[in-house]
């Protein structure tokens, strides 16, 4: 005679208390808390008129927030694996070079570098261009065009401050995803880069070709992490005067000294941000780890 039941007696079974201590050990309760409480305080700004103007006012910088975050991601990444190159490179006067900028970069607290390169860089950076435009007009190129005029005429004000921090966290940024490059890269094992010169391949194919695409899969989850940290770091650029999610709250809270609860709208706001990236950032993982099971 079949069952179908699913009380105390069934459980007695042991594959399904197995399955039932699967299902309790995998289960993220910080994430539930962390949804019941996303939940309460998305009730909070829909019911409270107090909140939803300050949700409204802060809420204006968020597309800065993600903008500033993702330019500046892209091209840390960019010039980190060209630094972890570099780095790696048989040239000492170019991996010594490169070493000096990782080690420099990455003993700086960040906000001091934001102001150097805001306050200091940028002027520095322009100066030089309208150098090169002088030159290229004293030899009489690029006049007819104007390229030389307006490279001559560039000033300090035409560079806002939302370039400016970008290439701030570029800078700051790439020092450390250089590094984590080339722990990947050099986590490949030697004898494939031979295997691969053996066949006749040149540097840049077995780089492209068998050694990147492995070193890159396996410093993922840390480039992720990178980025959750890119996002936070991003608040710093209030202090600049960009109207990013903290430029906003401060503003707001300035304006009303409503701190409480203008700062606990900004936390909520960067909290759903790093919290889905973790939770995506953990899902690719997984899915890492299958496909290389």
């Amino acid at each position: 005679m079949y069952t179908t039941d699913i009380g105390p007696s069934a459980l007695r079974n042991p594959e399904q208390r197995s399955a039932l201590a699967q299902i309790h050990h995998r289960t993220p309760y910080w994430l539930i808390a962390a949804i019941i409480l996303g939940i309460v305080f998305a009730v909070i700004i829909a019911t409270d008129a107090t909140y939803q103007v300050i949700f409204d006012a802060v809420r204006a910088g968020i597309g800065i927030t993600i903008r500033v975050s993702l330019l500046a991601y892209g091209l840390s990444l960019l010039l980190g694996l060209l630094v972890a190159l570099a780095r790696l490179s048989g040239n000492r006067l170019v991996s010594e070079t490169a070493t000096f900028y990782v080690e420099i970069i990455r003993g700086m607290p960040m906000l001091v570098l934001l102001y150097i390169i805001v306050f200091a860089g940028t002027p520095g950076v322009v100066a030089g261009i309208n150098a090169v435009g002088g030159w290229l007009l004293s030899l009489g190129l690029a006049g007819a065009t104007g390229f030389g005029q307006r490279l001559a005429g560039l000033n300090v004000r035409d560079v806002d401050f939302t370039s400016r921090v970008i290439l701030a966290l570029t800078i700051g940024y790439s020092a450390f995803l250089s590094e984590v490059f080339r722990a990947g890269i050099q986590s490949i094992g030697k004898g494939q880069t031979e295997a691969a010169r053996a066949l006749g391949m040149s540097y840049w194919q077995t780089l492209r070709f068998i050694i990147l695409p492995q070193a890159i899969r396996r410093v993922l989850p840390p480039l992720g992490n990178n980025f959750i940290s890119m996002i936070k770091d991003s608040s710093l650029v209030s202090v600049m005067g960009v109207a990013d999610i903290t430029f906003q709250g401060k503003v707001y809270a300035a304006s009303t000294f409503r701190f409480f609860e203008t700062y606990n709208v900004v936390a909520y706001l960067y909290l759903i941000m790093t919290i889905t990236l973790t939770l995506g950032l953990r899902a690719l993982e997984r899915r890492m780890r299958r496909g290389e099971e």
